[in-house]
C-alpha cells in the first residue's frame, strides 16, 4: 500500500475530532450565551458539523470495503471511525435535549461539564493526529491517559451536578429535563474514552 492510501485512514480520523471538537466549542457557545430565540439556528449549525462528520464516517467506510491492504486492522478502523462519530452525535444530542426540553435558563455547572467535553474533545484531537505513527510516538501513550483523567473528573462532576440538582430544583420537570441534560453530557466523555481505549487496544495488537 502507498503512503498516501496508507495514510488515508489517519488523515479521517484526524478531521473527524475536528468536526468534534467544533461541536464542542459550539455547544459551550450556546450555552454561555444563551437565547432560546436563536436555539433552532444554533441547532441548525450544530446538525451541519454533524452531518459533515457522517460524510467523513461513509466516505471511510466506502474506501475501507473496496482496500486490499489496511495500515491496522479493519475492525479497529471501523471501530475507531464509529466511536469518532458518536462523540459528535452525543454532543449534538446535549442541545437536542436542550431545545426539546424547552429550557429558558442554563444552570452555571453545566457550563463546567461543557469545558471537560472541549478539553476530551481536544486530547482526542491530539491522539488522532499521534495516531499514524502510533509505532514510534512518545507522547500518545500520555494523551489516552489524560483523557481517561478527564473522564473520570467529568463522572465526578457529573454526580456532583445531580446532588445539586435534586437539592436546589422544586420542579419535577426541570428535574427530569436536566438529569437527561446532564446524563448525555456524561456520555459525551465517555464517548472520548471509547475513542483512546480502542485506540490503545489497536497499539497493543500492533507493537
Amino acid at each position: 500500500m502507498s503512503k498516501k492510501q496508507d495514510s488515508y485512514y489517519f488523515q479521517n480520523f484526524i478531521a473527524c475530532a475536528d468536526y468534534s471538537c467544533k461541536a464542542a466549542h459550539l455547544l459551550k457557545d450556546t450555552m454561555s450565551h444563551f437565547d432560546v430565540k436563536s436555539l433552532p439556528d444554533k441547532l441548525d449549525e450544530m446538525h451541519e458539523m454533524e452531518h459533515a462528520a457522517d460524510e467523513k464516517k461513509h466516505e471511510l467506510l466506502n474506501k475501507l470495503v473496496k482496500a486490499f491492504i489496511t495500515p491496522i486492522e479493519r475492525e479497529d478502523i471501523l471501530q475507531v471511525s464509529r466511536n469518532l462519530d458518536e462523540m459528535t452525535d452525543k454532543i449534538e444530542d446535549v442541545l437536542i435535549k436542550i431545545y426539546y426540553n424547552r429550557i429558558q435558563k442554563i444552570r452555571p455547572d453545566v457550563l463546567e461539564l461543557a469545558d471537560i467535553i472541549i478539553r476530551c474533545c481536544e486530547e482526542i484531537q491530539k491522539l488522532m493526529n499521534e495516531f499514524a505513527d502510533f509505532k514510534h510516538s512518545k507522547v500518545l501513550h500520555d494523551h489516552i491517559v489524560r483523557i481517561n483523567t478527564m473522564e473520570e473528573e467529568a463522572d465526578k462532576l457529573f454526580m456532583d451536578c445531580m446532588y445539586h440538582l435534586h437539592g436546589s430544583c422544586e420542579d419535577p420537570f426541570d428535574v427530569i429535563a436536566w438529569r437527561e441534560i446532564y446524563s448525555t453530557l456524561e456520555k459525551c466523555a465517555d464517548a472520548c474514552e471509547h475513542v483512546a481505549d480502542v485506540v490503545e487496544s489497536t497499539v497493543m495488537k500492533n507493537i
